[in-house]
C-alpha cells in the first residue's frame, strides 16, 4: 500500500433535471450580459449619415507621428483624423464634446482603434480644437455627417 490511505468515496445523488428556478437565472445571465457587450449598431458599422453613438474619446500619442493606419497613409498630428472601431473608413464623423462647450469638429477616420473604454481616437489637432489635452478621455457625441468613398 502506498503512503496514504485510500479515501473511500461517499455516494451523491444527482438530480435528474435541474430546478426550474436554474433556467430562468440563466436566461436573465444571457441578457445581461447581452445588453452589457452590445458594441456599434449596424447604422454606425454602415456608416449611415446621421448615425450617432456617445462614448468616451481619447487622442493619439505624439510618438505614433508617422506610423501608419489602417488605410494605410501615415499618421499626421496636424491632420483632422480619427480612428474608430467599426466605421468604414473615409467616413466623416461630427464629434462633439459633451462635458464643455467648445466648437464640434469633423474628423475622417482613417485608423481601427481598439474600442473598449473608448469609442474614438482623435488626431492632435482634432483633441486640441475640443480642448482635451489635459483631460485626456473626455465624453463625446459622433455624428456621422458623410460616407466613405466606394470601394473599387
Amino acid at each position: 500500500m502506498g503512503r496514504f490511505p485510500r479515501r473511500r468515496r461517499e455516494a451523491t445523488t444527482v438530480p435528474s433535471e435541474p430546478p426550474r428556478a436554474w433556467g430562468v437565472g440563466l436566461a436573465m445571465l444571457v441578457a445581461v450580459v447581452c445588453v452589457g457587450c452590445g458594441g456599434p449598431t449596424a447604422e454606425i458599422r454602415a456608416g449611415r449619415i446621421g448615425a450617432f453613438e456617445e462614448g468616451k474619446a481619447t487622442y493619439y500619442s505624439p510618438r505614433l507621428a508617422g506610423h501608419r493606419t489602417a488605410n494605410g497613409e501615415r499618421y499626421d498630428p496636424a491632420a483632422m483624423t480619427a480612428a474608430h472601431v467599426a466605421l468604414p473608413l473615409g467616413t466623416r464623423v461630427r464629434v462633439t464634446r459633451l462635458d464643455l462647450a467648445v466648437e464640434p469638429v469633423v474628423v475622417r477616420i482613417n485608423d481601427r482603434c481598439a474600442g473598449g473604454k473608448k469609442i474614438i481616437d482623435l488626431s492632435e489637432a482634432a483633441a486640441r480644437r475640443l480642448n482635451m489635452m489635459r483631460a485626456g478621455i473626455v465624453p463625446v457625441r459622433l455624428e456621422i455627417v458623410g460616407e466613405a468613398p466606394p470601394r473599387h
